[in-house]
């Protein structure tokens, strides 16, 4: 199965379609009288894909179990066709595409059981993804022309003592995106932070290092005071993403906020920590930029 423990939750749907030929005007006519021999056509189809998009893990290897926290399932005749949609939601890290394709699968196949003894040219037509919402597609970042530096703050590093691992998680994963960046290694000087500040050019500043409750913490009370404002919910995403993962993320304090139109973050020194942090907010967090344009949220 894929890895999915780096991914945020969000709000995920899917519809999928299938089609349902029968031969004759009298089969469409059972179903709708509910004289079909076998029951009511569309209850117990209803049920058995609510049961096909719950078990859709356990018959496909490579899904995921994940909750799903809605099925809704409609029908449609049109002459001879019965047209079925089911849509699926979920609060999850991955989408629930498959799922719906499935439901929609176990409803046609019920359906052509259900008819076959009193329609021998039942056919099950197309089954296909309608539509789908709530992953990377549905949130869309334009990065191009950003730039950034990474600021690593360590005394032992700025010595030479040490070895930058953490900048480079962050430098690799803004390529990722698209966004050139370059490093700059200072040490846990209050001063040194301010003219790091004043003197970067770049639209992304993002630190790393000096958030912790150590003596030579100082990066979030130096930051904080130069901020134009915090960006509160991004500060929590981070510590939220990293509580869930380890429990020393709480005494992060990590900070996010916007200086003269520059997004300045700043996150643990530990690698996993600021790899952490960038999966929290990446790319989402880009959309500052299009917001303090004026342009209108999507």
């Amino acid at each position: 199965m894929v890895d999915i423990t780096h991914k945020i939750t969000t709000l995920r749907e899917a519809t999928a379609i299938a089609t349902l030929r029968t031969s004759s005007e009298e089969t469409i006519k059972a179903i709708r009288e509910n004289k079909v021999p076998k029951g009511n056509v569309f209850e117990m189809a209803k049920a058995a894909g609510l049961l096909g998009v719950k078990k859709t893990p356990e018959l496909l290897p490579d899904c995921h179990p994940l909750p799903i926290e809605y099925t809704g399932i409609e029908y449609e005749i049109d002459g001879l066709e019965i047209h079925i949609s089911v849509k699926v939601k979920t609060v999850y890290k991955t989408g629930v595409e498959v799922e719906a394709m499935h439901g929609a699968s176990i409803v046609a196949l019920t359906m052509y059981d259900m008819l076959k003894p009193i329609d021998k040219n039942v056919e099950i037509g197309t089954i296909r993804l309608q539509q789908k919402k709530g992953g990377k597609s549905s949130f869309k970042v334009n990065s191009e022309g950003l730039t950034a530096q990474v600021i690593v703050c360590s005394d032992t590093i700025s010595k030479g003592e040490g070895e930058d691992k953490a900048g480079e998680a962050i430098i690799s994963k803004l390529m990722d995106f698209g966004i050139n960046s370059e490093k700059w290694i200072i040490p846990d000087e209050a001063e040194k932070i301010r003219n790091s500040i004043s003197e970067a050019t770049s639209d992304i500043l993002i630190f790393t290092g000096g958030t912790g409750v150590g003596p030579r913490d100082v990066t979030p009370e130096t930051i904080e005071p130069l901020l134009d404002l915090r960006l509160k919910g991004v500060e929590e995403q981070m510590r939220d993403y990293g509580q869930q993962r380890m429990p020393y993320a709480m005494l992060s304090r990590s900070i996010a906020g916007m200086k003269n139109g520059k997004l300045i973050l700043a996150l643990p020194g530990s690698t996993k920590g600021a790899a952490e942090c960038m999966e929290a907010v990446f790319p989402h967090v880009l959309h500052v930029f299009k917001v303090i344009e004026g342009k209108r949220h999507d």
